[in-house]
């Protein structure tokens, strides 16, 4: 079983690659959201 050093490391790790998914899926909807609104004119 991981130590508790690697399973904070692990911890954080996973934080950042949760908050990156968070933000890239929001930046990706307001890009493709612009998009369409400039094809729709």
């Amino acid at each position: 079983m991981a130590s508790n050093g690697n399973m904070k490391a692990a911890e954080q790790t996973y934080s950042g690659f949760i908050g990156f998914v968070k933000w890239g899926t929001i930046a990706s909807v307001a890009v493709a959201a612009l998009v369409v609104l400039l094809i729709s004119q």
